[in-house]
């Protein structure tokens, strides 16, 4: 039978919820045990699909096609644990679903109200993820402890707890302790206040992870003890990272929580084994050698626009022992000062996913700067269209080539609207999305690469390279390296006449992992590192004295 551990958060957001669930999970597989992740979200929309990513970060793709929140990242990146639908559910989803039931009558007549009936389909929503594959369930609430958004998820998980039985389910509460600078001393109050409002709840906290900056005393944990309640050695300090976040397990491991949750829920578990992570871990902070790689986008402000993208570039740091510093450029700066004004001193360029005609032009002029000056290149999903529309017109002579999302009335649409999306109206949900085949091409630089014929990658996305000009496309030099052949969509390109330049139609940094990382982000750090090394030995040589 399943165990179930809550992860919730208190004082403000931000702490890190997310990294501490997917550490958790970390842990215990080391220790033999099969976890489901899972995250509740307290914002009304259904899913984030609808959202900007000014507010809400990067929108995370299951393989079974569910737009998600970015945490669920954090938990395939750092456990095996399979991620699907089930693994987020939002207000929106949950209210949706009761108000669904009661237009097709299945409430026989009651009045619909929050308890029990949203409650209850929290509480289906957790089941959902106790399979006869998982061990344990982590479960993170989103929010904040006190906001009235998450007043219906506390109180489901606190019903949930008494249901199932308190010797089946945990508690784990993370909390800021604050430092005052002026009087050189954390402070435990805001902490005291979140887990009273945990307990006027009903909900008691087994664990106390306290995220801080500095480290805490032996006195300041036999206080958080006494006025939250929780044994002192349930008090788990979870200091800033200093180089990496993939240090926070060892940090919770040092403390032993892994050991308390084990005796906690009395599960069967073995040894723990790290050697691994500990060993990634000290590669990354022993790394001299550095690598510049420009993401050219229009997110640029928030760094969880790309998280994924930025973590799948330090995995593939991390394997060819190089550190990558990402340089972030607007593409609506490039269409101010030019393509080389901020391109020329980076050893790579990358050009994400987006939507919308803003910095299009800024993205074009930085993909061409790139195929013509020789600098790797790597396109993602947008990044893609953008390689073939500047290709077309300045390559392939078609001056007013462009996508219809841009300009439904080009003459020349490279980039066209999919057959199967044409008259969707609604935005939510209705993208191509989920996990598609792709066949490779032998003898391209993709399958060199992937090292096999059929590959499966992740989409969010609506056009597509429009087929009537493949030909003219192909003629001038381009390759295309990758099909959907079931509807003969084209998912890789490539230009051999360059050290290296592919772009995608999928969304690659959805499968990388730190002791994983995807094949075409490895392939183009090592690129990149390449020309940095010639760089640095060029320079060497023209500053020796004759």
């Amino acid at each position: 039978m399943a165990r179930y551990i809550f992860v919730t958060g208190g004082v403000v957001s931000s702490l890190g919820k997310g990294l501490t669930a997917a550490s958790i999970g970390l842990l215990l597989e080391r220790r033999g045990l099969r976890v489901g992740m899972q995250k509740l979200d307290p914002y009304i929309n259904v899913d984030p699909g609808t959202m900007s990513p000014y507010q809400h970060g990067e929108v995370y793709v299951t393989d079974d096609g569910g737009e998600t929140d970015l945490d669920l990242g954090h938990y395939e990146r750092f456990t095996h644990s399979p991620i699907t639908k089930s693994s987020n559910y939002t207000t929106g989803r949950i209210y949706l679903s009761v108000i669904e039931k009661e237009r097709r009558g299945e409430y026989l007549g009651s009045t619909v109200q929050v308890v029990p009936h949203i409650t209850n389909e929290i509480k289906a929503a957790v089941l959902k993820m106790a399979t006869q594959d998982v061990d344990v369930v982590i479960t993170e609430v989103g929010g904040t402890v006190g906001d009235i958004e998450s007043l219906p998820f506390l109180e489901a998980i606190r019903q949930f707890a008494l249901e199932q039985g308190r010797d089946k389910v945990m508690f784990i509460h993370l909390t800021l302790i604050p430092y005052i600078k002026a009087a050189g001393e954390l402070k435990t109050k805001p902490s005291q206040h979140s887990v009273a409002q945990l307990r006027q709840i009903g909900i008691q906290p087994d664990v106390l992870v306290c995220r801080t900056e500095r480290t805490m005393g032996d006195d300041m944990r036999s206080k958080l003890s006494m006025f939250c309640n929780v044994p002192r050695e349930a008090v788990i300090e979870e200091c800033d990272v200093t180089t990496t976040i993939y240090e926070v397990p060892l940090m919770l491991q040092e403390h032993g929580l892994d050991e308390l949750i084990v005796r906690r829920l009395q599960l069967s578990a073995g040894e723990l084994h790290m050697d691994d992570w500990r060993e990634m871990v000290n590669t990354v902070r022993n790394l001299d050698e550095e690598v510049v790689i420009g993401v050219c986008g229009k997110y640029m402000q928030l760094n969880d626009s790309y998280k994924s993208i930025y973590e799948s570039l330090a995995h593939a740091g991390i394997s060819h022992k190089v550190k990558v510093r990402v340089v972030k450029i607007d593409a609506e700066a490039v269409e101010r000062d030019g393509a080389e004004v901020h391109l020329k001193h980076v050893d790579g360029l990358l050009v994400p996913g987006g939507f919308g005609h803003r910095g299009i032009q800024g993205k074009m002029e930085s993909v061409r700067y790139a195929r013509e000056n020789g600098l790797p290149f790597f396109g993602i999903c947008l990044g893609m269209q953008m390689a073939v529309i500047e290709f077309a017109r300045n390559v392939c002579g078609l001056g007013p080539a462009n996508s219809t999302e841009f300009d439904a009335d080009c003459p020349v649409p490279v980039i066209d609207l999919m057959d199967e999306q044409k008259g969707v109206e609604n935005k939510g949900g209705t993208m191509r999305l989920g996990a598609y085949p792709c066949t490779l091409q032998s003898g391209t630089l993709a399958h060199s690469i992937y090292g096999r014929d059929l590959i499966s990658e992740r989409h969010r996305h609506r056009f597509e390279v429009n087929n009537r000009y493949r030909q003219l496309l192909t003629a001038k030099g381009l390759v295309i390296s990758g099909l959907y052949t079931e509807k003969d969509l084209v998912e890789i390109i490539e230009y051999p006449d360059h050290p290296w330049f592919v772009a995608v139609q999928f969304h690659p940094e959805f499968q990388s992992k730190p002791l994983a990382p995807h094949p075409l982000f490895r392939g183009f750090v090592r690129a990149a590192q390449l020309r940095a090394r010639a760089k640095r030995a060029k320079t060497s040589v023209q500053g020796e004295p004759r």
